[in-house]
């Protein structure tokens, strides 16, 4: 399948697709004239992509462990390494981070408007 047929199939843009090429997320066929040519395999490393990507990892860390995604009727999940383990602990991290430095700013506004 062409670049269009697999963004319409997944729901991503095509600049996205390219991106993700780019990066080295993907890697389709090229056809004699330089056209890139999907497989449907393709379509599940997308949606693994994009899972990766909601759950805010980046597209270097997605590079580094898409191979540990597995698509399953529910979804996609991760098998666990040592790295991979690390790198999800560090991202949550982050993310409890920053929810706490949202919170302390909402109590600041809070007093400042007297709500």
């Amino acid at each position: 399948m062409l670049i269009g047929d697999l963004s319409r199939r997944t729901g991503v843009s095509t600049r996205a697709l390219r991106h993700y090429e780019d990066q080295g997320l993907l890697r389709p066929e090229r056809d004699t004239s330089g056209y890139r040519r999907y497989d449907e395999h393709d379509i599940t490393r997308v949606a693994q992509i994009r899972t990766m990507l909601a759950a805010g990892m980046n597209t270097a860390a997605i590079c580094r462990f898409l191979d540990c995604a597995r698509s399953e009727e529910d979804g996609v999940r991760l098998e666990m390494c040592p790295d991979l383990r690390a790198q999800l602990d560090a991202l949550q991290e982050r993310l409890e981070s920053e929810s706490r430095r949202i919170r302390v700013t909402q109590e600041r506004l809070g007093a400042l408007t007297g709500c």
